[in-house]
């Protein structure tokens, strides 16, 4: 049998699961957040897996058991019903330039689109973090699905326009905003 492939870059769940790549086993930690606590704000460092925890977060709650196969979260010391899955709402912020306030609204206004389109939710009008707080309680009135609200690279809009202080900062109201009204919501 060959040794595992160093998983470099790769910031998917399911492809590492399925790629032969080594994982270390985190799911324990995904069981013990969902049991202790409601909102969580994860940093760490450039490159050390945010984006692929974010992914096994929404592999996780969209249900997808057959990626966790040995893992802690299949066990039955978990006590995880991979039956009951929940809406994820997931935004992530990497890829693609966005070097104007507008880019970032048209963002995530095709993200907010989609989500509805996917959800069958009658389309919302308005700013995107009005739309977001019309679109959660209509999939939390959905019985016993509470929404999960995955943001990923939230810090890049800003980033990307560091060398331009007014846009840097505008970049970072509307993404502070928007995680505001996330969390209220």
């Amino acid at each position: 049998m060959p040794p595992p492939k160093l998983p470099i870059r790769i910031q998917s769940f399911s492809e590492m699961r399925t790629g032969g790549y080594a994982y270390v086993d985190k799911t324990w930690f995904i069981s013990y957040m969902v049991a202790k606590g409601k909102y969580y704000f994860l940093s760490r460092p450039k490159p050390f897996g945010k984006s692929l925890f974010i992914d096994s977060l929404d592999c996780t709650f969209s249900g997808r058991k057959e990626f966790f196969s040995g893992l802690y979260l299949d066990s039955p010391e978990a006590e995880w019903d991979f039956t009951i899955t929940y809406p994820v709402l997931r935004i992530d912020f990497a890829g693609g330039a966005l070097s104007h306030i507008s880019d970032l609204i048209i963002r995530l206004t095709s993200i907010i689109d989609k989500w509805e389109e996917y959800y069958a939710i009658e389309k919302s009008f308005g700013d995107p973090g009005d739309r977001l707080l019309s679109l959660i309680p209509k999939n939390i009135k959905k019985p016993g699905k509470q929404v999960v609200i995955l943001i990923d690279e939230d810090d890049r809009p800003t980033l990307d326009n560091i060398a331009n202080i007014n846009l840097m900062q505008g970049m970072r109201d509307l993404v502070f905003l928007f995680r505001i009204m996330k969390t209220i919501g």
